[in-house]
């Protein structure tokens, strides 16, 4: 699963990648700010692409919503969902009945760009974090769906079945999240995909030799420990870990 993203790019830097532009002008200094380690878990404020806006930089809150909800009922709702994984990741095998996403998947699917993200290793009961990212430094295009809550955009990150890369990494669950291919992430904005083109673009596989991955401190996963600074992202060696490539 996918409960943890850094973005550390400029706006600029978005807005040129994805010929979209910020909605939010006046927020831009704070989306400027690198961001590390996003935690799921906490529903960070991150920027999406969303289908209904494909030339738009959307703020939106990490953790779907259900359509009936309220705004002042967000953070209720968040509490009450943290035992089902807070809307932060929706199974793309479900995406046509499960009775949140089948409200979204043909008209409000989005990108999430990152600059990378984390996963868990688990060796000998013990678990590890490993950063995932771009071996150019290149933004990632994460598929996912959002909500519209009066005026609050709530998204999650689609998944799959894990590729080998990332089945050697995230060894316990065998998923990963849904990174879009450069050359069609702007299709999976398009208002007219049926079914069957959502699942090609989800079952395209992303070039693993175009990713690169290692352990980083195992302060990514303690609640006491402010794990948003930039040496979140630097390589740890961990002697017992058989490597990973």
């Amino acid at each position: 699963m996918c409960f943890h993203t850094s973005q550390t790019k400029k706006v600029t830097i978005l807005e040129k990648r994805y010929d979209a532009e910020l909605t939010k002008k006046d927020a831009r200094d704070a989306y400027d700010i690198p961001r590390y380690h996003l935690n799921g878990f906490a529903h960070p404020d991150m920027l999406i692409i969303p289908q209904e806006g494909p030339t738009a930089l959307a703020p939106a809150l990490w953790g779907i919503v259900p359509n009936n909800k309220k705004q002042d009922q967000i953070r209720d709702y968040y509490k009450e969902a943290v035992r089902y994984g807070g809307g932060l990741n929706a199974r793309s095998e479900k995406l046509f009945d499960h009775f949140i996403y089948k409200n979204s998947v043909f008209t409000r699917r989005c990108i999430i760009p990152v600059s990378g993200f984390f996963e868990p290793h688990e060796h000998k009961s013990k678990k590890y974090p490993f950063h995932f990212k771009h071996k150019n430094d290149d933004l990632l295009s994460l598929a996912g769906l959002y909500t519209i809550i009066d005026s609050v955009v709530t998204f999650t990150i689609l998944t799959k079945d894990a590729s080998p890369l990332f089945a050697k990494v995230h060894n316990k669950k065998n998923r990963q999240p849904v990174i879009l291919q450069r050359d069609f992430e702007q299709d999976w904005l398009k208002d007219d995909l049926n079914e069957n083109g959502i699942m090609e673009l989800i079952n395209l596989e992303y070039l693993e030799d175009d990713l690169i991955t290692y352990p980083v401190s195992k302060d990514l996963f303690s609640p006491k420990v402010n794990s948003d600074v930039e040496t979140i992202v630097d390589r740890v060696e961990y002697p017992e870990l058989p490597k990973i490539s």
